[in-house]
């Protein structure tokens, strides 16, 4: 099983019993940066053996959606909770990646998750990074896992 495989078993488990929502991988291609519209990103960096960073790109409307299930309440608006559940959400998947890219997990450290929001803004990528970016879709719309990682 390669790195995208195990990063989507790893999505699906986590969106599954946690927030309990089916995901599904599209076959979308996503290449160079991405342009993000009325979305939140929740990011976590990777350093060590390993060194890169982890985001997941959400428009509002699932970013919403995920933290209402998340939570088991309406969410109408970006708020705290939201910024809070998408950094929860950048969290697991990071320490999943951890553990997926790290043989017992200690050669690798993660940084404390941070969330970007906005109007209109886009997600660099990193010169010299392998990256994967894994497109998403579930009933409340789609969303991404990007990874990128120093070569």
């Amino acid at each position: 099983m390669d790195l995208e495989d195990k990063i989507i078993a790893s999505a699906k488990e986590i969106f599954s019993s946690m927030i309990m929502m089916e995901i599904d991988v599209t076959d979308e291609v996503v290449t160079g940066s991405q342009s993000l519209e009325d979305s939140i990103s929740g990011i976590i960096g990777l350093a060590g053996m390993r060194k890169g960073v982890l985001a997941i790109h959400l428009p509002n409307s699932v970013a919403m959606a995920i933290t209402g299930n998340f939570l088991g309440m309406e969410v109408t608006e970006i708020n705290e909770d939201v910024e809070d559940a998408v950094g929860e959400l950048a969290n697991m998947l990071g320490g999943n990646v951890k553990t997926i890219l790290s043989e017992k997990g200690r050669d690798i450290e993660l940084s404390m998750p941070s969330t970007i929001t906005g109007k209109h803004y886009d997600f660099q990528t990193t010169k010299d990074a392998e990256r994967h970016v894994i497109p998403f879709v579930s009933d409340a719309g789609k969303f991404s896992v990007e990874l990128q990682l120093e070569k």
